[in-house]
């Protein structure tokens, strides 16, 4: 039967969006001018734009970029990114949709796995998952990937299957480096795995990782070393304006208050550094308390946090989480259960994808699911692109209820930041007050039980 209703409303939730987007002209549902810029990149690694022959540099970092949207990833990125070209675009566009789609069902899949499911049976994980992700699919986030042709989904789904595997697969950690070695914000996994003792998984993330630098350098050793020498990995410009309302990172955030991108770099540093030690320190906690994939999502958003961009797309990290704390609330009891179930929908709330037309917001930023942090002004991308910084832009005018809203996102994952540092502590009490209590030969069992855990 929760296999049935799983189906029926996830294909209720498809329905609605394909008869949207059939009544509706394609700019209101999907934009795919990331997904082009990928497309772009794969072209020139591809060499199919025949001047490219005659040139000695590699005009990878070059381009000009698509509607003022430079190519901004790794050279490997864009030998990955070949495979966007062998398709014509109208169809790349509709398979983009549907990957996207699979990649958040299958985080979904994996993270109930990993955490425990609340159901019994096949058919019951299918239900669940599918009735997880009829929800989830709405969230803006989610929203933003299908519209641009973002990869986050992807991205999120190979890191949470990856660190998910039993510690014995000798191949754990390599779905960290790849995904590292397209964007660099996952190599915050690699000191996660090192301090939680997991050496072998962490050189094999570092050793991907390094294999994906040394392919770049290999196949296009011109931009490899302007990406990696060169700095331009370090340009957070590149990407647009880190001051804009769709930037819901600790700098996006810190530069809105500070009124320019210079005054807001060193505060931002500072509270970066800071931020990962507290997020790291909780990860570990959780993860020697037994709660290993909320360590991971800690960690996850501990990334996210400090990263110089995290555009509202890249918090597609509610999907696990809010996944992880709906199965803590079927697992737990009393209180507990409450904060779960609590926890998983506020952050739906949140995260949804509200209507634009609520607020009357247009729809030249993401479709009908917008969201709330698109309620206050923001400022034009290529604005930043043709002035550069300004102190008249909009982000830097909020006031009243436009500072919480257009900064919602990252001060939601502040808040949740704080609580799970809250409750790595009270776990890791938990678990030494217990094994203070243990008998001797209870604690030698237990060693032996976690020993033989690790050898099977």
């Amino acid at each position: 039967m929760l296999a049935l209703a799983g189906m029926l409303v996830f294909g209720l939730t498809a329905g609605i969006y394909i008869a949207y987007a059939l009544t509706h002209q394609m700019s209101d549902w999907m934009d795919p001018v990331d997904l082009r810029v990928y497309r772009f990149g794969g072209f020139i690694a591809a060499h199919v734009w025949p001047w490219y022959q005659s040139r000695r540099a590699a005009p990878l970092y070059d381009w000009p970029g698509y509607e003022d949207l430079k190519f901004t990833y790794t050279p490997f990125a864009s030998l990955v990114f070949i495979a966007a070209t062998l398709l014509p675009l109208a169809l790349l566009e509709h398979v983009s949709m549907a990957v996207n789609t699979v990649a958040m069902l299958a985080g979904i899949w994996v993270t109930f796995a990993a955490v425990g499911w609340p159901v019994r049976g096949r058919a019951g994980q299918v239900g669940v998952t599918l009735l997880t992700g009829a929800v989830l699919f709405w969230t803006e986030p989610v929203q933003r990937v299908l519209y641009l042709g973002q990869i986050e989904l992807i991205l999120m789904a190979l890191i949470m299957w990856d660190l998910g595997q039993p510690d014995r697969r000798w191949w754990k950690g390599a779905g960290v480096g790849i995904a590292a070695g397209i964007k660099l914000v996952p190599l915050i996994f690699i000191p996660y795995l090192l301090l939680t003792r997991r050496f072998r998984q962490a050189v094999v993330a570092a050793g991907t990782f390094a294999l994906t630098m040394l392919i770049g350098f290999a196949v296009d050793p011109a931009d490899s070393v302007r990406w990696w020498i060169g700095g331009v990995f370090a340009q957070g410009s590149r990407t647009g304006f880190v001051g804009w309302e769709g930037n819901q990172s600790l700098r996006g955030l810190i530069t809105r208050f500070a009124g320019s991108v210079a005054a807001g770099e060193r505060p931002w540093l500072a509270a970066a550094l800071v931020t990962v030690v507290i997020g790291l320190a909780s990860a570990v906690l959780l993860d020697r308390a037994g709660h290993r994939t909320v360590a991971v999502l800690t960690c996850a958003l501990t990334g996210v946090l400090v990263s110089p961009i995290s555009w509202d797309h890249h918090w597609v990290w509610i999907v696990p989480g809010v996944t992880a704390a709906a199965a803590y609330a079927v697992r737990a009891r009393a209180v507990a259960r409450w904060a779960n179930a609590s926890l998983a929908a506020l952050i739906t709330l949140v995260f949804f994808g509200w209507p634009g037309s609520l607020w009357g917001q247009s729809n030249d930023l993401g479709g009908f699911s917008l969201g709330l942090i698109w309620m206050p002004p923001n400022t034009n991308p290529g604005t930043y692109y043709r002035l550069g910084d300004r102190p008249w832009f909009a982000e830097y005018h909020w006031h009243g209820w436009q500072l919480l809203t257009g900064n919602l996102y990252v001060l939601t994952g502040i808040g949740l930041l704080i609580t799970l540092a809250a409750v790595s502590v009270g776990a890791s009490r938990h678990r030494a007050d217990k094994q203070s209590q243990a008998s001797p030969s209870e604690q030698a069992s237990s060693t032996a039980g976690v020993q033989a855990v690790r050898i099977a």
